[in-house]
């Protein structure tokens, strides 16, 4: 005997019933979950495993970790984290040669210099550090772009080199990333993916078309790769903060990413190992894009008009700052 949803209208909305399979009685439901077409049953050996793999710690210590984007901002702080919650060690790796051995010798690490975005590159760091250094525990998909060019206030005015550049630093870098490891890690029945995205891959961006679209993508990367390959030890954790006090945000002018607290680097990294270690899936430094995200399937009509008022208020200050 099992339960099946099925829907019938109730005052212009779809509301479901638990439909017993056996004596056809029905009940309606109303619990938030069931509405989502969760449906309750007894626990389950997967249920349980699930919630096993829940409370099991990753822990960072002895682990080589390989943080991309090393140069500054969040990068910068996650190889300075990792230093200090003990891995054996950190592989700081950025576009800027100069600045990322600078890194590297804060943490007595290794620098490689690489564009995230060739897939040649990415491999060969990871090739090199297995060779060379060791197994990679932990690898951290960290180096991102988010100035495009094109008029702020149009959804179509960026060039499609600038959509091809943000589709090859924030989506492809991690698939590479992915592709190279994956061998490796697959083969110890472990491995670590921290992909930092953005709160705009849960929401979306104002002003950014190619930024909110390349991180919802970089959101569905993750997910896919998250479950496909679960029970072959991988665990992947995305990282979507807000502002974050760095070079990126500051080239990024004004926007609703400063409206809930502008937090440091170093706060955004020990919040990213703390996820880590508990293995959240979703880490968010600001805790209040929870509520955004539970907001949007709640009512995504409501959550439009309430974006297009953002873009409203974002596009009357870009046009004040084009008459000063």
């Amino acid at each position: 005997m099992h339960n099946a949803v099925d829907y019938r209208p109730c005052r212009g909305r779809r509301t479901p019933y638990l439909r017993d399979s056996a004596d056809g009685e029905e009940k309606s439901t109303s619990n938030r979950a069931q509405q989502f077409g969760i449906v309750s049953r007894a626990p389950t050996p997967d249920d349980q495993d699930n919630r096993l793999a829940r409370t099991v710690a990753m822990d960072i210590k002895d682990k080589i970790v390989v943080v991309t984007g090393a140069a500054q901002g969040i990068g910068y702080a996650l190889a300075l984290e990792a230093k200090a919650r003990g891995a054996k060690a950190v592989v700081c790796v950025d576009l800027k040669e100069d600045a990322a051995r600078a890194t590297a010798k804060l943490v007595g690490g290794t620098a490689f210099t690489c564009n995230v975005g060739v897939e040649a590159d990415v491999a060969r760091v990871v090739a090199e550090t297995e060779k060379s250094i060791g197994p990679i525990g932990l690898f951290c998909c960290n180096a991102g772009i988010g100035n495009f060019g094109g008029d702020p206030t149009s959804s179509t005015a960026s060039p499609n080199e600038a959509w091809q550049r943000g589709w090859d630093v924030n989506v492809m870098s991690h698939v590479f990333a992915a592709r190279a490891c994956l061998p490796h890690m697959i083969a110890r029945g472990s491995g670590y993916f921290l992909n930092t995205v953005s709160a705009a891959g849960l929401l979306n961006q104002v002003g950014s078309a190619v930024y909110g679209v390349t991180k919802h993508a970089a959101i569905g990367f993750a997910e896919h790769l998250a479950f496909t390959h679960r029970d072959q030890g991988i665990r992947v954790s995305v990282l979507c903060p807000q502002g974050v006090d760095t070079p990126l945000l500051r080239a990024s002018g004004s926007g609703p990413q400063f409206d809930d607290g502008v937090i440091t680097a170093e706060q955004c990294a020990k919040t990213a190992f703390d996820g880590i270690a508990k293995e959240t899936f979703c880490i968010l430094p600001h805790p209040i894009v929870a509520k955004y995200m539970q907001n949007k399937p709640a009512d995504y009509d409501r959550w439009i008009a309430g974006m297009a008022k953002l873009n409203r208020a974002f596009q009357a200050a870009v046009k004040v700052k084009g008459t000063r």
